[in-house]
């Protein structure tokens, strides 16, 4: 059975941040992610979810200045030092919080700038992750976005992923398989769920093209959820779809799996 978690950066916005902890316990789940905790303190943040009965179980490093562009810091050259503040930032929310999985975000590469020296430099900066994260026990995640969403970005299919994941060469440090992003640039998810199933330990679901609910598009979920099962997939399912109209209004999909 999955273990959906509400992505509470995206669902619930019908309310403040803050009380979408209450939204997602009321409305089913046990299990919440989001984008970023830092602009709450930790404690704040673990008395929401202790106060709702949920678990954290995910959310990202810092974009670093997303209005320069930025989305992630830890592809970037010369900006190790930088990279390395974030992660430690992360790894003591993660502690404090009790999330098993952090997502290490890359960069964006510059139109004309020297990929693979961005390449190298991730892959140096999430060693430096791993050694940190693996007293704890707590995952490292590295995700591939799609050009649509996020022209430029270091990590495009999930085989770039893969290959990083492969070249860190670490046990703590993992695929974090969005199948919205997948189906928009790798498409043959059941077979590219095969393929990667030993390094996957998180999937974030949406709808495609619309990033909506999964209950509409082009993909078929619940053959998917059916597949994971089949392959015994143990992580958390990250809802991190925008709702059509009011969040829970599209919860029907959601029912069974409660």
């Amino acid at each position: 059975m999955p273990k959906f978690a509400a992505n509470l950066t995206m669902m619930f916005t019908e309310v403040p941040f803050l009380e979408r902890f209450e939204a997602a316990a009321k409305a089913g789940f046990k299990y919440v992610e989001y984008l970023w905790p830092y602009d709450y303190p930790a404690d704040l943040l673990k008395t929401k979810l202790d106060q709702y009965n949920l678990q954290q179980v995910l959310f990202n490093t810092s974009a670093g200045n997303i209005d320069a562009g930025e989305w992630g810091i830890s592809a970037i050259p010369n900006r190790e030092q930088d990279s390395h503040k974030n992660i430690d930032l992360a790894l003591e929310y993660a502690l404090a919080l009790g999330c098993p999985n952090v997502h290490i975000m890359a960069a964006v590469v510059p139109e004309g700038a020297d990929r693979e020296l961005y390449k190298q430099t991730f892959v140096k900066n999430i060693r430096y992750a791993s050694e940190k994260f693996k007293p704890y026990g707590i995952n490292i995640l590295l995700e591939a976005l799609s050009p649509q969403v996020k022209p430029n970005y270091l990590l495009k299919s999930q085989l770039d992923t893969l290959e990083i994941v492969e070249l860190v060469d670490r046990d703590n440090v993992f695929i974090q398989l969005d199948y919205f992003h997948a189906q928009n640039v790798d498409g043959n998810l059941s077979q590219l769920t095969d393929r990667l199933k030993d390094k996957i330990a998180h999937i974030q679901i949406a709808s495609v093209p619309n990033r909506h609910e999964p209950d509409e598009g082009e993909i078929n979920y619940e053959y998917l959820f059916n597949k994971l099962d089949e392959i015994g997939y143990q992580g958390f399912i990250g809802c991190e779809y925008k709702p059509r109209s009011e969040t829970v209004a599209g919860l029907d999909w959601f029912k069974p799996y409660k």
